[in-house]
């Protein structure tokens, strides 16, 4: 195989935009109708995921290496949608149609077989870790617990009607019964705890039409479907004993609380700081419980900031600002979580505080473009700001 090749024909396939994925979906629902029911009813938000995925990944076959890890998770994941090892065929012969379709005389017989190889690659790597992965494919969760915060932002408590393994910082995809196949990722904003449960922040974003269903639609009682936990870039290092900046934009707060639990529950042996971020005191929807938290903890600090409101009496400013206020920071391992220009920015203030780049951990850093959010091949992306 030729990565260059294989990079280079990516770009100029983007070059033709919303056509791609059109093109892609008429192709293979056309010549292959029993693979529709594996989608939403509305295409809106899949459009561009399964092409872009597929061609970001296949086209850095020259960092396998480092790919493969998420490939086999994503692999595994996949099981919640009931593909079989015969479903990742059309596929390709879609991904190949669409090549050949838009990169007209430059799509030769070598490129294609570039193609061939490294879709094949991507595919029996998913599917060797689908085979050999063990327990549910998905799980069922009753809703125990569901509390408004303010207009458009829920907590909702679940209970898994069986053991569901998650890691504090991963994120865990989630169906609501009114919307059937329409997948999105939510990070939990509790460690794992004895009695199984778990809580999610979710805030109905424009159009959002899961977290709209979430926050207004859910009730106690309800029945919703979970697959596999995914994602290890929030996770704590197990291996450091240094203390904690945790730098939360709005419901950006739910992975960076689960991990103040793990520390909880492992002890309170590592100092944590958590810098609560929203636009306007209003939106400090979880304060209560963060406050409840540091008098219960003596190694937690809590700082709420606003960024928005003048008349606010607390720290005024971004999240990432009032944090590089407070502090040096050199000691620390920092992790951020929220938007993502508010994740770009913390990046950027950081840096600017002359800390190194490898100190913060943020949720791309599973890799971009192999993040949940738009490399999920059969499912959609995440709606909450988290």
């Amino acid at each position: 195989m030729d990565p260059a090749a294989l990079k280079a024909s990516w770009g100029q396939l983007a070059r033709h935009g919303d056509s791609v994925p059109g093109f892609f979906y008429a192709w293979l629902f056309t010549a292959h109708p029993q693979l529709r029911e594996f989608f939403p009813m509305s295409m809106a938000a899949q459009r561009d995921r399964l092409v872009t995925a597929l061609g970001r990944i296949v086209s850095r076959v020259d960092e396998l290496a480092t790919v493969v890890p998420f490939v086999e998770e994503l692999g595994r994941d996949h099981r919640r949608f009931d593909i079989k090892p015969e479903h990742y065929g059309p596929v390709g012969e879609a991904l190949l149609a669409t090549l050949a379709h838009f990169l007209g005389p430059s799509w030769t017989p070598q490129l294609a077989g570039d193609w061939t190889a490294a879709y094949e690659t991507l595919a029996g790597v998913m599917n060797g870790a689908a085979e050999a992965a063990s327990g549910p494919a998905s799980w069922a969760a009753t809703v125990v617990g569901h509390e408004r915060r303010g207009f458009d932002t829920a907590v909702i408590r679940l209970r898994p009607d069986q053991h569901f393994p998650f890691r504090a910082g991963q994120a865990v995809p989630l169906e609501v019964p009114s919307r059937p196949r329409l997948w999105r990722y939510y990070s939990p904003a509790s460690a794992p705890r004895r009695d199984g449960t778990l809580d999610l922040h979710v805030k109905a974003v424009p159009g959002g039409q899961v977290s709209t269903a979430v926050v207004s639609g859910l009730s106690t009682g309800d029945t919703v479907r979970l697959g596999a936990a995914f994602g290890q870039a929030l996770s704590l290092d197990p291996a450091s004993t240094r203390p904690l900046l945790l730098i939360a934009g709005g419901t950006g707060l739910a992975p960076l609380k689960a991990l103040v639990e793990q520390v909880a529950a492992e002890g309170g042996q590592r100092h944590a700081v958590l810098v609560a971020g929203a636009r306007t005191e209003a939106d400090l929807y979880d304060l209560p419980a963060l406050a409840e938290m540091a008098r219960a903890w003596p190694w937690l600090s809590v700082v709420p900031a606003v960024s928005d409101d003048q008349w606010y009496r607390g720290e005024r400013g971004t999240a990432a600002d009032v944090a590089a206020r407070l502090g040096s920071w050199h000691d620390y391992d920092i992790y951020a979580c929220g938007s993502a220009a508010m994740v770009a920015a913390t990046r950027q203030r950081l840096r600017a505080a002359g800390l190194p780049p490898s100190r913060l951990r943020t949720e791309d850093d599973t890799c971009d473009p192999y993040r949940p959010a738009d490399s999920d091949l059969l499912s959609q992306d995440r709606e909450a700001t988290n």
